[in-house]
């Protein structure tokens, strides 16, 4: 009799998995991680699963149990950051009568309690290196010794281990044993952050939302289109985690289930956050606020819209009037900037009352060719016979700017604090703190 060997596993459809586990989302990162997790679960391989702290990596441990031959086996859930390390060797290999102060009985550690079953290490890299050389020990042929005691004793755990720091570089501090990686890192795993996840982002908070709103039977919250933007636009520094605690402290403190993003911004001022360049240096590092940082970026934006609409305005002045322009070949050459130039070929619109700019010294003759039109700059005419123009320094002060600015918020919101903090991306405190120290 032939036999056909099966190869698919009978949950390897992803959307099923995610179906029965709860997992949102469609990310590639996502897919590709909850792949590798379904292929690897059927083997006996240890698995690392690496991936910033609250972007749910427990949940893939758990997939990784629930479809391997060891299911109907025990699982737990063991954080190596939270066990003390004296106490660690007991927690994992148990204990001997008498093996240390407060040890009045025998105990069985993790590996003889959850034999033929699975542990979850997580926060691997918190681990003692004593503790590692007992673990790779396992690993290697399932052996372990109870603290105190000196018989060997044998089990058969599937490890799966996870972290959230690099440990290659805790393997150059020597505070990891680079064998024990290897060992552990035969299958990787990483879990994208949610910041990555940018499409999933508000799938997950409707889910928290609606969640959270069934269980204390409420009405579920709803996002506009701008403060759907304003989420899915932030950095999320907490993943999940820290989305889920968002949606559920808003299910409670929101007056409004129909949330708008201003509604957003005074119940979450940190949304508004966002990862820009620091400046470089001692005092860019800590002297600098972000605040501060914000309004000077900001400044830097303004100043090349202005120069954009000086480009406008000029294109506008020549095609409206019909001015005559010179060949650049006839302007004097200037030396090469070190920088990449753009040329502005984007068309423009002309002004809308010419009428409005004002020319000096209209009965010139100098300024008017033979058919009576003004002249932007005579071919025929010297260089130097052109009124120099004076070059005035531009003013760096990031104070002076800062206050400048500030200055034109108020004065464009009628003196509104909070719509001026708005536009200024910063919070209506760190404005107030501002106004007292400009004295404005």
């Amino acid at each position: 009799m032939k036999l056909e060997l099966k190869t698919c596993h009978p949950f390897m459809n992803l959307q099923s998995i995610k179906q029965r586990y709860g997992i949102i989302g469609r990310s590639e990162g996502l897919d590709r991680a909850l792949s590798t997790a379904v292929r690897v679960a059927p083997t006996d391989l240890s698995a690392m699963i690496t991936g910033e702290s609250g972007v749910g990596k427990e949940v893939f441990s758990r997939i990784i149990h629930q479809l391997s031959p060891r299911k109907h086996e025990k699982f737990i859930a063991v954080n190596c950051g939270a066990i003390p390390e004296g106490t660690i060797n007991s927690e994992l290999f148990g204990h001997e009568k008498g093996a240390f102060t407060g040890a009045t009985g025998e105990r069985k550690g993790y590996f003889e309690s959850y034999n033929k079953g699975t542990i979850f290490l997580d926060e691997i890299g918190e681990m003692p290196l004593e503790t590692q050389a007992f673990l790779l020990r396992v690993l290697e042929s399932g052996e372990y010794i109870r603290v105190g005691s000196s018989k060997v004793l044998k089990t058969d755990v599937r490890v799966v281990a996870a972290t959230n720091v690099n440990l290659k570089d805790r393997i150059k501090k020597g505070k990891f044993r680079e064998d024990l990686y290897y060992r552990l890192n035969t299958v990787p795993i990483i879990v994208p952050p949610l910041r990555e996840r940018q499409e999933d982002i508000y799938p997950l908070f409707r889910k928290f939302s609606t969640d959270f709103a069934e269980k204390y039977r409420m009405d579920s919250i709803r996002l506009d289109e701008r403060a759907r933007l304003l989420i899915e636009g932030y950095t999320w520094p907490g993943n999940i985690r820290q989305l889920k605690n968002i949606a559920e402290q808003l299910s409670v403190m929101s007056e409004e289930k129909n949330i708008s993003a201003e509604d957003l911004v005074d119940l979450m001022p940190s949304i508004l956050n966002r990862n820009l360049p620091s400046l470089s240096g001692e005092k860019g590092g800590s002297g600098t606020s972000f605040e501060e940082r914000e309004i000077l970026y900001k400044l830097l934006f303004d100043m090349k819209q202005d120069l954009n609409d000086l480009k406008r305005l000029v294109v506008g002045l020549v095609n409206t009037n019909d001015l005559r322009m010179p060949e650049m070949s006839n302007l004097p050459q200037l030396p090469p900037s070190s920088g990449a130039t753009e040329r502005f070929t984007r068309p423009v619109e002309a002004p809308r009352n010419f009428n409005d700019f004002i020319i000096e010294n209209p009965d010139n003759q100098d300024f008017v060719d033979d058919t009576g039109r003004p002249i932007l700059l005579d071919n025929n005419r010297p260089i130097s016979n052109y009124s120099r123009a004076e070059e005035v320094e531009e003013n760096l002060s990031l104070a002076d700017n800062e206050k400048d600015l500030i200055q034109k918020a108020l004065k464009k919101h009628k003196n509104r604090r909070k719509d001026a903090a708005s536009e200024l991306g910063i919070s209506e405190r760190t404005l107030y703190r501002k106004i007292k120290e400009y004295d404005l």
